[in-house]
């Protein structure tokens, strides 16, 4: 489960942490799962992928992965991306358009030095992405890393953190009878409007 540190006190995310309450409750596991979509302008591609949402500090949205990845290399070449989370047990999904950048170095650092020896040997033996001969190679690398205490306790410069701040909400619940509610809050001069979209 993600941490959360005033949070902003606006209605989007009042209503975003009203229904992360209603999931809990309701049993949901992977709260923290949110799928990212980013667009790479020199591929010409888009691409998605799960990641672990960690934090929302204040309007700040923030997980971890490779700088090397093929995600963080599209972030760096296309800010914009989107964000979407699915909570079954609710039948709600949230989707998010933001603006994306790198956290600083103090935060990605205290964030590696919180995490389990097994969690941080993933993120020093993977070169996230690329080719590889054999998955039993990977986990020979794996093991590599586990044997070095000390390399464990120092974040390598090509892994860290991610934020991203939010300015497009819509809270979809999902009907039997199919008509949806579409809940909008986009922040537009300073401020967030809010609107439905029909189903």
């Amino acid at each position: 489960m993600f941490k959360i540190n005033n949070i902003s006190p606006t209605q989007p995310y009042k209503i975003f942490i009203k229904y992360v309450d209603k999931a809990s409750f309701s049993g949901q596991s992977c709260i923290d799962a949110m799928s990212i979509s980013s667009f790479n302008n020199e591929l010409m591609e888009v691409d998605s992928r799960f990641v672990n949402l960690k934090y929302i500090n204040g309007d700040e949205w923030i997980f971890f992965t490779n700088y090397n990845s093929p995600k963080a290399i599209a972030f760096e070449c296309h800010n914009q991306i989107s964000a979407l989370f699915y909570w079954d047990k609710i039948n709600l999904q949230i989707r998010i358009k933001a603006k994306i950048s790198k956290c600083s170095g103090e935060l990605s650092n205290a964030h590696f030095d919180g995490r389990a020896p097994e969690k941080n040997a993933i993120a020093i033996s993977s070169k996230q992405s690329q080719p590889i001969e054999s998955y039993e190679k990977v986990i020979s690398n794996y093991h590599i890393a586990m044997e070095n205490i000390q390399m464990l306790k120092k974040r390598p410069s090509n892994w860290g953190g991610f934020s991203f701040i939010p300015y497009y909400f819509e809270f979809w619940e999902g009907h039997k009878s199919r008509i949806n509610k579409r809940e909008i809050y986009e922040y537009t001069n300073n401020k967030w409007k809010k609107y439905y979209l029909q189903p």
